[in-house]
């Protein structure tokens, strides 16, 4: 091969690269910002989904590594990794499935891909309802219950129980350094749930009036650790100490092929979870006293 060739074709080859990278990553930030409820591996499905419609690949080969190489681009780009890579890791199944079963033509394999796709979404819609159906009979009249940070799965299960008229109340953490535990206090309030926000470093004050505590997860790993929010660990070993009963609800495409020797093996190269944040503490306290 001419030298000329090998740099055209390797031109063409990081041509592919980047619109492949800008494709995926385009529609999985519109799908995140027109739908807040949706869940980040349902949101990496989906974008997935829109790739595989309009992806120009001529052969099942070129096809499939097309699939792939988007697949690790939202993994390795997005800030999300650990719940992105399960979503992803559901989808390289369904494609490792049907690349198995012998088919022999692009766009059957591009259809059974996009109708797999679109049923395991549907199917992660009523795992959530069932898990809200089931959690929500753990909630009793007069329970007071803590939550860390904001889960959507969570938030069903308590829609649930406020639907069943069950009275209760709920203590939510702040969830620093995103103040996600905000959201949650919104959506509550919104609800007409009694609900009161505090201090991550005032679980240890609160945890003995505590009933129950009701965590989401971002991920499950093989050796049967929870990933979650920063915080959750201390909260679980507190829980424990106090005796106090916890659960995490999650979804079972939330589990990921990962097995960590300890949690610094999750994020080695990212101190997404552990850096404050430049809010003042002036600010904090102005919205706490607001």
């Amino acid at each position: 091969m001419s030298r000329a060739k090998e740099t055209k074709l390797k031109s063409e080859s990081a041509s592919d690269h980047i619109i492949v990278k800008l494709t995926v990553l385009t529609y999985y930030k519109n799908i995140i910002s027109k739908d807040e409820t949706i869940s980040p591996p349902i949101a990496a499905i989906s974008a997935l989904i829109e790739m595989v419609k309009s992806l120009k690949a001529t052969t099942i080969s070129e096809f499939v590594l097309s699939v792939h190489e988007a697949i690790n681009i939202l993994i390795t780009e997005s800030g999300d990794s650990i719940s992105i890579r399960a979503g992803c890791a559901v989808f390289i199944q369904i494609l490792t499935k049907l690349a198995q079963a012998d088919i022999m033509n692009l766009d059957e394999l591009r259809r059974l891909l996009i109708e797999s796709g679109d049923g395991m979404i549907e199917k992660a819609n009523q795992c959530k309802e069932t898990i809200s159906t089931l959690s929500s009979s753990f909630i009793r009249d007069n329970m007071v219950i803590l939550l860390h940070s904001y889960s959507r799965v969570v938030m069903g299960c308590l829609k649930c129980a406020a639907k069943q008229n069950k009275r209760f109340s709920v203590y939510v953490t702040e969830s620093r350094p995103d103040g996600s535990g905000l959201k949650t206090e919104k959506e509550l309030k919104e609800l007409g749930i009694p609900c009161r926000i505090i201090l991550d470093a005032s679980i240890g004050y609160y945890i003995a009036k505590v009933d129950l505590i009701l965590l989401g997860a971002e991920g499950v790993v093989e050796n049967g650790g929870l990933v979650n929010k920063i915080g959750t660990y201390q909260l679980a070993v507190l829980a424990k100490s106090a005796g106090k009963p916890l659960y995490a609800l999650a979804e079972s495409y939330k589990f990921v092929r990962i097995f960590p020797l300890d949690q610094y093996d999750l994020f080695p190269k990212s101190n997404k979870y552990t850096d404050i944040d430049s809010r003042s503490s002036s600010q904090d306290l102005a919205e706490y006293l607001n």
